[in-house]
């Protein structure tokens, strides 16, 4: 009776210490960097009256890079929950269109900046056993973005013809992510991904109450490189 009790307890205890281990490891944080590449599509901006604008008009969307924050929670051996998110950056919007306006340079002069902060929700499937060193993955799930700072440069203002303050709607839209995880000891992993999501808004620039618009889709795409602790 003794050795069936010792035995039990020996199972129950193995047993416990498995589960705690794998409890302890369903928790990542991961940090890194956002290299993102904007290959934005805007209406040309519009006006009417007096705030009306020659034709062509219109803006390029800079490329920036960030730090990359992740919390990722372990699902099942295959499925994840990723939560990511970065620094907000200062991007710059660069002017196309018409050489000048009127007698002001447009065509290549950084005419408003903005900051956006973009967190990402992704549900993530692993190929491969957990055991595996190598383990591609792919994602979909939702991002948000808010913009802030939203400021027009002075040569953006003499380019609309004075003082202007401008503003950028949130946005709401879908992300994917594929990527690939490379686990260096029990707890530490590297990754490589790439991501993109819709990113969509209406920019109002206001001009001592002369009011322009346009609609922008940034369609950003981001490669992240990172390092994981799980815990």
């Amino acid at each position: 009776m003794k050795t069936i009790t010792k035995i039990s307890l020996f199972t129950m205890t193995a047993l416990l210490s498995s589960v705690t281990a794998q409890a302890e490891n369903d928790n990542t944080v991961r940090v890194g960097a956002y290299f993102v590449h904007y290959d934005a599509k805007a209406t040309d901006l519009t006006g009417t009256g007096i705030g009306a604008v020659p034709a062509g008009v219109n803006m390029k969307v800079n490329n920036v890079d960030t730090p990359y924050f992740a919390y990722v929670r372990r699902l099942t051996s295959n499925f994840d929950l990723e939560f990511a998110f970065g620094i907000p950056p200062k991007t710059t919007m660069t002017g196309t269109g018409p050489a000048k306006l009127g007698s002001v340079p447009y065509a290549g002069q950084v005419v408003a900046t903005s900051r956006w902060f973009s967190p990402t929700v992704l549900l993530n499937y692993n190929f491969l056993e957990e055991s595996s060193k190598f383990r591609p993955y792919v994602g979909l799930g939702a991002n948000f973005t808010r913009f802030t700072d939203n400021t027009a440069t002075p040569a953006g203002q003499a380019a609309l013809g004075g003082p202007t303050s401008a503003s950028l709607k949130n946005s709401l839209g879908w992300a994917a992510t594929t990527g690939i995880s490379y686990r260096l000891q029990e707890r530490w992993s590297v990754y490589a991904s790439y991501s993109i999501s819709q990113v969509k808004s209406d920019l109002i620039a206001n001009t001592s109450g002369v009011i322009r618009t346009n609609s922008v889709d940034f369609r950003p795409s981001a490669v992240v490189l990172s390092a994981g602790y799980s815990f």
